[in-house]
């Protein structure tokens, strides 16, 4: 359980620096596929949760 809510905390911290990457990530998904603007918004979010995520999991563990 503390290993959960460690990975949480680490991960909270990191959305923030992770909105970048993730806006990078989705301009160069819409040059390439030309995406609706309802699913660049929402790709946007889902990207930098699962970025910040990903971060939070490797500070817990590495």
């Amino acid at each position: 359980m503390i290993d959960f809510v460690l990975t949480l905390v680490f991960s909270i911290v990191m959305l923030l620096f992770m909105v970048f990457p993730a806006m990078k990530i989705t301009e160069w998904l819409n040059k390439k596929f030309s995406l609706p603007k309802k699913w660049y918004n929402g790709l946007t979010f889902l990207l930098t949760v699962f970025l910040s995520l990903l971060v939070g999991i490797f500070l817990r563990f590495a």
